[in-house]
């Protein structure tokens, strides 16, 4: 058996791979034989870790959302002013360069799928529920402050955040000539500025 080291390496390779391969193919289209070439592994070494296509996929996107937090440990961790963190937020989460914009594919996946699959709802509750608490964090520090003078539930501010955010992602990834990332950085950083006149809508 490999050593615990190896295998939690190979096992994130796999993850990695899986994620991908959903980015570029799709969800319903994702096969097991493809994650293992893009791996570098055999079909069987995959099963060895996971059984099951649906405990592949499922820890494909615990992986995914793990390692989107990971990223922006240092936003969340950072001594900069709340408004600062939400502009950095906004920054870090522009669908550009081809590992956000993976992770935003894999994201719009998921969604998709949920829409019809229980099990893939209470995953995007799960996920969804952390990332909303953690930028509510974000506008609690701001409230608290004075920096951000709108008033109301943070989850509720992190909420319209988090929707525009995704909403317009979606936009930019579909192509749109309207919604362009730039035009998504200049709507986003807006809705923060505004926050400290409350002056939000």
């Amino acid at each position: 058996m490999p050593r615990p080291s190896v295998e939690a390496e190979r096992k994130a390779q796999i993850l990695a791979s899986t994620c991908k391969v959903i980015a570029a193919e799709g969800f319903r289209h994702l096969r097991v034989s493809d994650v293992a070439k893009d791996a570098g592994v055999s079909g069987g070494t995959v099963h060895y870790y996971f059984e099951t296509k649906r405990e592949l996929t499922d820890a494909a996107f615990e992986h995914c959302f793990e390692v989107s937090v990971a990223r922006r440990r240092w936003i969340l961790e950072s001594d900069e002013p709340p408004l600062s963190r939400l502009r950095m937020v906004v920054e870090s989460y522009l669908p550009e360069g081809a590992e956000t914009v993976e992770a935003w594919k894999v994201w719009a996946e998921l969604w998709v799928e949920a829409i019809r699959n229980p099990e893939l709802q209470e995953l995007n509750e799960r996920f969804y529920g952390e990332w909303r608490d953690i930028v509510a964090s974000i506008f609690r520090d701001g409230q608290a402050s004075g920096d951000i003078h709108l008033s109301g539930d943070p989850l509720e501010l992190a909420n319209m955040m988090v929707s525009m955010l995704d909403g317009l992602a979606l936009q930019v990834l579909a192509g749109s000539r309207a919604m362009t990332v730039d035009a998504m950085r200049t709507t986003c950083l807006r809705f923060v500025d505004q926050l400290s006149t409350a002056n939000v809508g």
